[in-house]
């Protein structure tokens, strides 16, 4: 049976699979959509040696595959080529010669007409003959992540973060103007690069993060991975992530004690793959650090409460939703609740550390309030926050796209 479905390629800067961190849940999400209606040609990188072993997976969406390894020592020896170019340094870092060389001859050889990267860098790709139809999921808006790091970092490497975040918006405004549309998670992103871009960019968008509502549900049948009599306070997140090795210790540091003098049997759980060593070092008392686990949902399932105190966070956290709606009361700071929308009663937004510790101690003494919250949040994630709904968009901006090319 000949399959009519047009041919897309699909660019991602990381293995879109298993999708057990923030930015290969939106990525394999993508993917599962992009494959019920076109013929997926993805050219990825793989940045972890055990992530080889997920290639042939893809096969179950993609009609081919181009996985590159990229190791990460040596790109970021090579980023160091944007200093005398005048780049950002994301660019070079993602810029291979044998997956531009597969991008040219896939498109030619197989007429591909309509493209999506994902993630602003791999946008480099995409300026080819042929290719009039180009999606940009930027996801965040990383020149200005670079630009917050500068400011939690001293010389030389505040200086580097902000030509980065500089350099980063000039290459994030060139990709626009020549794409179709841009992508962004939240309004807040989207609304900030229209006003950092002026006129130059080419219609932007909003495509909110979702949640497998069926995968992370409450059940009972979920082993306590915790000791018994511990009132667990836990954070998951890929732990080699600055903003998240930010969050935990400003956690472990300036909060936790606080916490633990109103309630001594309070212990801080770190759930995450591949700690840092300033992670690994808060392994103690009160914290325990676990590296990777086979699967998250134990340790959310029997957490008394989630906390995403970031400090630095950009778009909607994908560990807010599945703590959610795994029916968890969660704490998170502003800056990680940027386009969440939820009422007072689906989870607790704190002003700053202070409120933190208050919001945290105040689910601890009310266990029926807890667990209220927690069922509010779960219908919360149920109504709104579904992968489905908000990755229809993808579907009819292609075919928007598709109608301007007939037009």
């Amino acid at each position: 049976m000949v399959d009519v479905r047009p041919p897309l390629l699909y660019l991602v800067h990381r293995i879109p699979f298993p999708p057990n961190k923030g930015d290969k849940v939106r990525s394999f999400n993508i993917l599962r959509q992009l494959a019920q209606g076109h013929r997926v040609f993805l050219g990825t990188f793989v940045d972890q040696p055990e992530d080889h072993a997920h290639v042939g997976r893809l096969s179950e969406w993609c009609e081919e595959v181009h996985a590159v390894p990229l190791h990460p020592r040596l790109a970021r020896l090579a980023s160091l080529r944007g200093l005398l170019t005048g780049e950002a340094l994301s660019v070079p870092y993602y810029r291979h010669a044998d997956l531009a060389r597969w991008v040219r001859d896939t498109v030619r050889r197989n007429g591909i007409r309509q493209a999506v990267a994902f993630s602003g860098p791999m946008a480099q790709y995409l300026d080819l003959p042929g290719l009039d139809r180009r999606l940009i999921d930027f996801c965040d808006l990383d020149s200005a992540k670079w630009t917050a790091y500068a400011d939690d970092h001293r010389w030389p490497m505040s200086w580097l973060y902000r030509r980065e975040g500089r350099r980063l918006l000039d290459f994030e405004r060139r990709m626009a103007a020549g794409a179709s549309a841009s992508l962004f998670v939240t309004e807040a992103e989207a609304a900030l690069f229209r006003q950092l871009a002026g006129g130059a960019a080419s219609p932007v968008e909003v495509m909110q993060n979702g949640v497998d509502a069926e995968f992370f549900a409450p059940r009972e049948t979920y082993e306590r991975p915790y000791p018994t009599g511990e009132e667990v306070i836990v954070f998951t997140g890929a732990m080699d992530y600055w903003p998240n090795i930010d969050a935990v210790s400003w956690f472990a540091h300036e909060l936790l004690p606080a916490i633990r003098r109103m309630r001594p049997r309070a212990r801080f759980w770190v759930v995450g793959m591949n700690p840092a060593p300033t992670v690994l070092a808060l392994a103690g008392n009160d914290v325990s650090v676990t590296g990777g686990v086979p699967d998250i949902r134990p340790y959310l399932a029997h957490a008394d409460v989630v906390v995403a105190p970031l400090r630095i966070a950009r778009g909607i956290q994908n560990k807010v939703l599945e703590a959610m709606a795994m029916a968890r009361p969660v704490v998170t700071t502003q800056a990680c609740a940027t386009g969440l929308t939820v009422m007072d009663d689906e989870c607790e937004i704190a002003h700053g550390g202070e409120d933190v510790v208050s919001r945290i101690l105040s689910l601890l003494d009310d266990r029926e309030a807890s667990l209220a919250m927690g069922r509010a949040a779960r219908d919360r994630v149920l109504a709104d926050y579904s992968w489905q709904a908000h990755l229809a968009k993808l579907d009819r901006m292609l075919e928007a796209c598709t109608r301007a090319g007939q037009g």
